[in-house]
């Protein structure tokens, strides 16, 4: 599924007969360890007159979706990104799969985020692969690789050794278990016999091998047979490797090298025999609308309809294209699905923040045409079943996330966990032009992406993105003046601040104004005294002797309430503060409700100066995980923003620390980005509003500079 808009394609789109026929397999790894390489030549090995694309690929933003047909089973492979920005659409792909390749160079170390990705899947029992690419480097190591793998990852063992000629190029791949030689490189793959050096490579890690698959065995008497000396048959052995890899207990590792060949034909020989099929995955829970769980959801296409929306795509000249995983059930063109969406009520279940543009919605709505994806292009179908991926057009409503059910028996999928967006920018329209269009093409782009949150600061009154990273902004702004003809620029976020009186004074507001006919007389004395943090705002009327009469009381009351909240001296609401009323003057005639307002207001703009004013900054509470190797630099970090660390305390996982930490907002503007610096992209962190605490005077000083020139 490419970026934009899709070409059609005359070739005939696969139609799997039942479930058992599908494999689903998502690419994942690091940027720029060779996922979109791979996924080409895998494509163009079972797509006739399909080629890979020449040269190196631009690095992935968005979900590439192919659906092929492979030796009787249909494969619907996913490419995803692997810069950490785009980690929506990792998750994306990870929900539109029943299987992952992890795609590892060998020229480099295996990053945090990878294995941190790795241990999620294990928890959730992902049937998993490893595919070593960049094997032709001149630092890379097959060898070493596999020794960082099994550090990383566990239990990972190589099915096949790499042939390497002059310059390190990978001509071949030797098979332990076959023990035969696989070469490619004319055109045709090739079975022939090992040499004399190939075969004592295959014999001496063949039988490493074979003991950890059979250890893996569900045969418990296999292993006591093995090491007695019985000559185990190669057929049993890969029966249990298959048998193992699909119940994610074992994890085949091969070298690829896409250009040569080696690793294409072995990497969808996994695909097709060892990973699973959707019938043998769980589906995510699912519920009615009222809440309550509907049970297993099974992969039946006669069962009823239940979808879910992976991405959505939308396009001046096409319209919405939904790409689809169907759960249960079968769909077709013409079918009304009921489309349902409820992310903010799952956000909010999981602790986020309410989401702004994705608002619950529901409604029936009658499908289009459907398409099979391949990549760029897009070939018609009749129909989709249950664990298949499907284009979906003209679903006006549906966002990503989304639920398709039968309009009968509506259900609400759980959508996938959705990370927190933490990097904000604020924007504007670029000229008077697009600020009208601006609006419609923000609602756009929130459906399309679930990682981005959209917010309209009330304070500051500036429109605020919440995003993943600064690729992450540089793609949504692309998207805004390439899709939607909308010129956004950044402007500097300003940080919703608060005054406070930080001493005690006492101050006569007075209005006297006269000009024919009745004038406006009013004269408050007022006490204005600090409170503590999160006392909020207290109005006392101690007036004795009717020096003010009763009536204009409230009027003082609203002209003091409404000025605290406009702020005193830089604009900000003032809070923590209590306002005596204890003495003034009236004028029988000239005296109104509206004068006593502006008495009191004048009254507390008059006490304002900088010894009696100070500003309050936001602060947050901040945890942060992060490996212990990258600790004490995380640490640092924080005392350079004015951070306070609570505590530390390890997590369940390994190797990897919570930080507590009370971090002024203003500081943490850059924070995912210089976090994911500081750590080596180990570190997450979460944040929430804790209190408003005093801001330091030099500081408090260029805040003021900053927002008089914005």
């Amino acid at each position: 599924m490419s970026k934009g808009a899709t070409k059609p394609e005359s070739s005939p789109a696969p139609q799997p007969r039942t479930p058992e026929d599908i494999r689903n397999v998502v690419l994942v790894g690091p940027g720029g360890a060779g996922k979109s390489t791979l996924f080409d030549y895998l494509v163009a090995a079972r797509v006739p007159g399909r080629r890979p694309r020449d040269g190196d690929r631009e690095r992935s933003v968005g979900l590439s979706v192919a659906s092929f047909e492979s030796n009787g089973l249909t494969v619907n492979l996913v490419d995803t990104p692997g810069f950490p920005d785009f980690v929506g659409e990792l998750r994306a792909g990870l929900r539109a799969a029943d299987a992952a390749i992890f795609v590892i160079s060998a020229a480099d170390d295996i990053d945090g985020a990878t294995a941190l990705l790795w241990q999620e899947l294990a928890a959730v029992g992902v049937p998993r692969a490893i595919a070593v690419s960049k094997l032709d480097l001149p630092r890379s190591s097959y060898d070493d690789t596999i020794a960082r793998c099994q550090r990383v990852f566990g239990d990972a063992q190589a099915l096949y050794l790499p042939v390497q000629g002059t310059e390190k190029v990978v001509t071949a791949a030797m098979g332990l278990l076959s023990q035969r030689t696989f070469d490619p490189s004319g055109g045709q793959r090739v079975e022939r016999d090992p040499t004399a050096d190939e075969a004592d490579a295959i014999e001496a890690r063949r039988g490493p091998l074979i003991e950890a698959i059979i250890e893996e065995s569900e045969d418990d008497t296999l292993l006591d047979r093995y090491l007695e000396g019985e000559q185990i048959s190669t057929e049993t052995v890969i029966d249990a490797l298959k048998a193992a890899v699909a119940k994610a207990t074992f994890f085949p590792l091969l070298p690829i090298s896409p250009a040569t060949g080696v690793g294409v034909e072995e990497t969808l020989e996994v695909i097709e025999q060892c990973f699973p099929s959707p019938v043998n995955r769980p589906a995510p829970r699912a519920y009615t609308p009222a809440g309550a769980t509907i049970g297993d959801v099974r992969c039946d296409p006669a069962g009823p309809l239940v979808a879910e929306v992976i991405r959505t795509t939308s396009d001046p000249y096409v319209g919405r294209l939904s790409l689809v995983r169907i759960f249960s059930g079968t769909l077709q063109p013409d079918d009304v699905v009921h489309v349902s969406g409820h992310l903010g009520e799952f956000v909010e279940r999981q602790g986020g923040n309410h989401l702004e543009g994705h608002g619950d919605h529901d409604a029936d709505e009658r499908v289009g045409p459907l398409s099979s994806p391949l990549d760029d292009v897009t070939r018609t179908t009749g129909r989709a079943i249950a664990g298949q991926l499907v284009l979906v057009s003209k679903l006006n409503h549906a966002e990503t996330s989304d639920t398709l059910s039968a309009k009968d028996r509506p259900a609400l999928v759980e959508p996938w966990v959705l990370p927190e967006p933490l990097l904000p920018v604020a924007i504007h329209a670029a000229n008077k032009r697009d600020e009208d269009k601006l609006a419609t093409a923000l609602q756009r782009v929130v459906a399309e992406d679930v990682t981005m949150r959209m917010e309209h600061n009330p304070e500051t009154h500036q429109v605020v993105l919440w995003t993943m990273g600064q690729a992450h902004v540089d793609d949504i702004l692309d998207r805004l003046r390439e899709r939607h003809g909308v010129e956004v620029e950044a402007e500097q976020l300003r940080t919703a601040l608060r005054e406070t009186f930080v001493r005690r004074c006492t101050v006569q507001g007075r209005h006297v104004k006269q000009s024919g006919g009745h004038g406006q007389y009013a004269v408050c004395h007022l006490e204005i005294e600090p409170l503590d943090r999160g006392a909020g705002v207290e109005f006392v009327d101690k007036v004795v002797g009717g020096s003010i009469p009763r009536q204009f009381i409230p009027s003082v009351e609203k002209g003091a309430r409404a000025q605290l909240e406009k702020g005193v001296l830089s604009g900000y609401p003032v809070v923590d503060v209590r306002v005596t009323l204890y003495d003034g003057k009236a004028h029988s005639v000239d005296s109104s409700d509206l004068a006593f307002q502006t008495a009191a207001a004048i009254a507390l703009k008059d006490a304002a100066n900088e010894a009696t004013v100070s500003l309050l900054e936001p602060i947050d509470a901040v945890d942060i995980i992060v490996d212990n190797d990258h600790l004490g630099a995380v640490m640092s970090d924080l005392r350079g923003r004015r951070g306070h660390v609570l505590g530390t305390e390890p997590v369940e996982v390994g190797g990897r620390t919570v930080v507590h930490a009370e971090v002024p907002q203003v500081e943490l503007s850059r924070y995912p980005v210089d976090l994911r610096s500081v750590s080596h992209g180990t570190g997450t962190f979460t944040r929430t509003l804790l209190r408003y605490d005093y801001m330091p005077a030099d500081i408090a000083k260029a805040q003021a500079v900053s927002s008089s020139g914005a």
